[in-house]
């Protein structure tokens, strides 16, 4: 299953991303454009000067910038879609075409969904005959070596507190899963990114240990869009 993108994407170099929502690339036409960079890590391996990258450039009015950067070509070759949002309407798609088995069989699909029992917001509540289920969506770029994928890029203190809120609501007696959604190619399994947040994997592990759902989709991004490639095994 492809999942094309809005409009076709242009090659570019990366020149710089900073400030976190930035990028500065110049196109094969030689213009050199300031795009929105929509991912709020730190993108470890993924936003280095000089790199190979697509971007999607529709200036609109009222728009302040003029395009969008999607994909970065890798080192190992490949490539990983720094799009973070899309992770979501990947999955959301994924989920309603029955795609990812562990989660098939649900009635209702409702996104962005906070709960009366909850001070969090899930990314997704599953509705069917046999209950409800919470399901939190994580976007996967890190290569943490050949064929790992790691979450996350960074301390991840927002990350930390949706796993002990995942946890909480196993104890109420709900499913509750936390989704890995792969966007970088080359990946075959996902672990935590212990080196980069040992407190974020201690909380993985004990989230694994209490009847939280790990599990991970994997996409192969290319310029015509996102593939869906199947699920990959989480070791916790």
């Amino acid at each position: 299953m492809l999942i094309p993108f809005d409009a076709p994407l242009q090659h570019g170099v990366l020149l710089r991303r900073y400030k976190r929502f930035f990028a500065d690339v110049q196109l094969d036409d030689g213009r050199e454009l300031t795009l929105h960079c929509p991912n709020t890590g730190s993108m470890l391996g993924c936003a280095e000067p000089g790199s190979q990258v697509w971007v999607s450039v529709q200036p609109r009015p009222g728009r302040k910038l003029p395009g969008t950067w999607e994909l970065v070509e890798c080192a190992e070759g490949g490539w990983a879609c720094i799009h973070s949002a899309r992770a979501n309407r990947v999955v959301e798609q994924a989920l309603q075409a029955g795609l990812i088995e562990p989660l098939a069989g649900f009635s209702g699909i409702r996104r962005e969904v906070r709960l009366e029992d909850s001070d969090s917001r899930f990314d997704f509540l599953l509705d069917g005959a046999d209950g409800e289920c919470v399901v939190e969506v994580k976007s996967v770029t890190l290569a943490l070596s050949a064929g790992v994928g790691g979450f996350p890029d960074t301390v991840s203190l927002r990350g930390q507190k949706h796993l002990r809120e995942l946890m909480r609501q196993r104890s109420l007696g709900r499913r509750a899963c936390l989704l890995f959604c792969v966007m970088r190619s080359g990946i075959s399994e996902v672990r935590p990114a212990e080196g980069l947040d040992p407190h974020y994997a201690r909380l993985l592990r004990e989230s694994d240990k209490t009847g939280v759902e790990l599990l991970a989709l994997a996409l192969n991004p290319e310029p015509d869009g996102l593939r869906l490639a199947g699920l990959l095994p989480v070791i916790a």
